[in-house]
């Protein structure tokens, strides 16, 4: 072939690479920026909702001073309730007032700085120790501690632990966090912003209550099994005259008539 065929064949350079700029190639290519978008935008949400928002969205406070539950815990006899006790009507005493303290503390006992500010700044000066509780539940909401923890209950006497945690054995307290627009304390929602729980104590929300209502209720069914016609009757009796059959042991208040008013009083 001579050289003037040669050249003749030759395609510009510019011509080659426009035949390979198809319209295939552009969409491939749009197609990619798509994904790498979507992937730049999905770490970036992550991001923000995972670790920014939550920053934003709590706050915290300090205790008044700081408490050691392990040391007290080893001087008591009957553990938690010892301090946290209940009152003949069955009424849950809650956090300890001055007067459970005094008896202890009237003068500073060691060199612990947080005992010198509770003897000095509380008990000298007869004011009650402003403590920020975590599992503060929301004025609305009625919870009887009696009902869930006594060997009789219908939940099987549910230790401390099982709601608090192992808070009894700390050293020092943690700051106390709560919602910046609610006000109500990240225990009960939970410290992961998800919502997920790998303890029962992680979070307080009302839907674990639910679960913990459910279980026992399926419990006290299976331990009063009825003939199928008894419960076709109690089931139109429940459809036909709602709320008229008194609850039986096992029944959860979520599914009872008036079930909101039971807590949200």
């Amino acid at each position: 072939m001579s050289t003037t065929e040669e050249h003749a064949n030759e395609v510009p350079a510019e011509i080659a690479d426009k035949k390979e700029t198809t319209p295939e190639t552009k969409k491939e290519s749009a197609i990619g920026y798509v994904i790498l978008f979507f992937f730049v935008g999905l770490i970036a949400s992550l991001i923000v909702g995972w670790i920014i928002f939550p920053r934003l969205l709590y706050s915290q406070k300090s205790q008044p001073f700081d408490f050691n539950h392990a040391v007290h815990l080893d001087l008591v006899d009957e553990g938690c309730q010892s301090c946290h006790y209940f009152r003949e009507d069955g009424s849950f005493s809650g956090v300890p007032k001055l007067a459970q303290c005094i008896d202890c503390h009237e003068e500073v006992n060691g060199e612990d700085p947080n005992e010198e500010i509770f003897v000095t700044e509380y008990v000298w000066k007869e004011r009650e120790v402003p403590w920020l509780i975590y599992s503060k539940q929301p004025d609305c909401v009625f919870f009887s501690h009696v009902a869930h923890v006594s060997e009789d209950s219908l939940y099987d006497g549910k230790d401390c632990v099982t709601c608090h945690g192992y808070h009894g054995e700390s050293e020092t307290l943690r700051p106390y966090q709560y919602n910046r627009i609610t006000n109500i304390s990240r225990d009960i929602w939970g410290h992961n912003i998800a919502g997920f729980a790998r303890n029962s104590w992680d979070r307080a929300k009302m839907d674990d209550c639910a679960k913990c209502h459910a279980e026992a209720r399926d419990a006290a069914s299976r331990r009063n099994l009825k003939a199928p016609t008894t419960r076709f009757i109690t089931n139109i009796i429940d459809v036909a005259f709602p709320g008229t059959r008194p609850a039986g042991k096992g029944s959860s208040v979520q599914t009872e008539r008036g079930a909101c008013f039971e807590c949200h009083k």
